[in-house]
C-alpha cells in the first residue's frame, strides 16, 4: 500500500469554498512519488486549483471538480504513463487526464438523463449481443472486482462503495462516516489500488 499522506501539505487555496477545502484536506490522498518519477506532492500544490477551476469551467459543479481533480492524482498514482512513452510535461499530462475523466462523466450523466432508468432503460444501455469472450471476461472482471472489494477493511470498502457506487463526493462520504476528507481519500485512493491489483491479472 502506498503511504497515506502526501510528504507536506499545500497551501490554503484562495477560494473558501467547500471545494477548495476538499482539495486541501484531500491532498494527502495522492501522496509521494510516481513509478514515472513524478512528485505528485509538488504538482497537486502547483496545479490542483487550475485543474479544479478547468474542470468547472466544463460545466462541473465546485464539488464534482473537487472529486475529479483528485480522481487525476489517483489516476496517476495507480496507472502512471508507460515509461516506453516518457511524458515530458506532468502538467499537460495532468489536464489532460482531468479532461478525459470530465468527458466521461459528462458522457454519462447526459446518457443517464436520456434514459429510463428501469429495468428496460437498464437494458437498453447494455451491448444486445456482447461477444462470448465479452461475457467471459465482464463475469471474470465482475468476480475478481466483488473478491477485491470483500478482501478491503471494511471502512476502505465502505468509503469506496460511498464514493464510486452511490457517487457521493468526499465531503458527503466524510460526513457519512465521520472521517476527515483526507482520511476518506486515502482509503479510496487504498482502494483503487487493491483492485487495479487484484485486475492487473486479468
Amino acid at each position: 500500500m502506498l503511504s497515506d499522506a502526501f510528504v507536506s501539505r499545500p497551501p490554503a487555496l484562495q477560494s473558501p469554498t467547500r471545494a477548495g477545502s476538499a482539495l486541501a484536506d484531500g491532498a494527502g490522498a495522492a501522496g509521494g512519488w510516481c513509478s514515472v518519477g513524478w512528485d505528485l506532492a509538488a504538482l497537486f500544490k502547483q496545479h490542483a486549483k487550475d485543474i479544479a477551476q478547468a474542470l468547472r469551467r466544463r460545466g462541473l459543479t465546485a464539488d464534482m471538480a473537487a472529486d475529479l481533480t483528485q480522481d487525476t492524482f489517483v489516476r496517476v498514482l495507480v496507472s502512471p504513463p508507460a515509461e516506453s512513452a516518457p511524458v515530458n510535461n506532468p502538467a499537460a499530462y495532468l489536464f489532460r487526464v482531468a479532461r478525459n475523466l470530465s468527458i466521461d462523466h459528462l458522457r454519462r450523466e447526459r446518457l443517464l438523463n436520456r434514459v429510463d432508468l428501469c429495468p428496460d432503460g437498464f437494458a437498453a444501455i447494455l451491448d444486445p449481443s456482447p461477444s462470448q469472450e465479452v461475457v467471459v471476461y465482464d463475469r471474470q472482471k465482475l468476480a475478481l472486482t466483488a473478491a477485491a472489494l470483500a478482501e478491503l477493511p471494511e471502512k476502505t470498502r465502505r468509503a469506496f462503495e460511498l464514493h464510486r457506487m452511490e457517487e457521493m463526493t468526499v465531503a458527503e462520504v466524510a460526513a457519512e462516516l465521520g472521517l476527515s476528507r483526507s482520511r476518506v481519500w486515502a482509503l479510496v485512493r487504498d482502494a483503487y489500488e487493491h483492485i487495479d491489483l487484484r485486475l492487473s491479472g486479468l
